[in-house]
This record gives structure tokens, sequence and C-alpha cells, in this order.
């Protein structure tokens, strides 16, 4: 599980993000990551992408629910927040903690706000 990134997300901007969670088949192993992108207008087209993805490399893929994230990386501060209407609201303290530690220089909130 090593060669997937924990976090996938645009480098600034406000877009919609999913938490998925990897697993061998059959396997015990399991990691959750993060994908966003404002090339997405659903959270199913990000999902729609990494699937395929992580099945190529031997994972399966469940989406453990999406949200947005506002991404300032001028101010280093990410804002994680909303919920998604297909997959609902992922846990948003996990997105957080996975998160940090890739931006771990970075303030990281999040909350239970739609904007």
């Amino acid at each position: 599980m090593a060669a997937v990134r924990d976090v996938e997300i645009d480098p600034e901007g406000t877009f919609k993000y999913i938490l998925v969670r990897l697993q061998r088949p059959g396997g015990e192993e399991r990691r959750d990551i993060i994908r966003g992108t404002k090339a997405a207008e659903f959270h199913n087209h990000i999902f729609e992408k990494v699937n395929p993805e992580m099945e190529k490399l031997g994972y399966e893929c469940k989406c453990l629910g999406g949200g947005k994230i506002d991404h300032n990386s001028k101010d280093k501060k990410i804002r994680v927040f909303g919920l998604s209407t297909g997959y609902g609201k992922a846990d948003h303290s996990v997105t957080v903690e996975i998160l940090k530690k890739v931006y771990t220089d970075y303030e990281i909130t999040w909350s239970d706000d739609k904007k």
C-alpha cells in the first residue's frame, strides 16, 4: 500500500473530495486515502477515476463519504466541510488527520457547515 499516496488534492481552491478505504481482497490490511479535485462536478466522478486505478494495483475501494475542501496554499490553510449527496458526509475528523500527515505546516480545520 506504500505505493499509493495518502492525499491527492488540487493545490488551490474549493473543490469536492471523497474519503476512500483501500483493502486487499480478503486481506486484513486497509488504509484510508483522500482524493479531491475541481475537475469533478459530482463526488462520484472522483470515485469513478480512483476506483479503476486502485483495482489495477489489486485493491478494493469503498467510498466512506465526501465533502468539500477549501485549500489556500498561500496562507497554508485547509478547511474541510460539507457533505456528498450520493455518498453522505465523510468523517471530517479522519480526513483532517490524514491531511495533517501530508500538510504538516498547515492550519487544518473542519466543520459540519454546508458552505
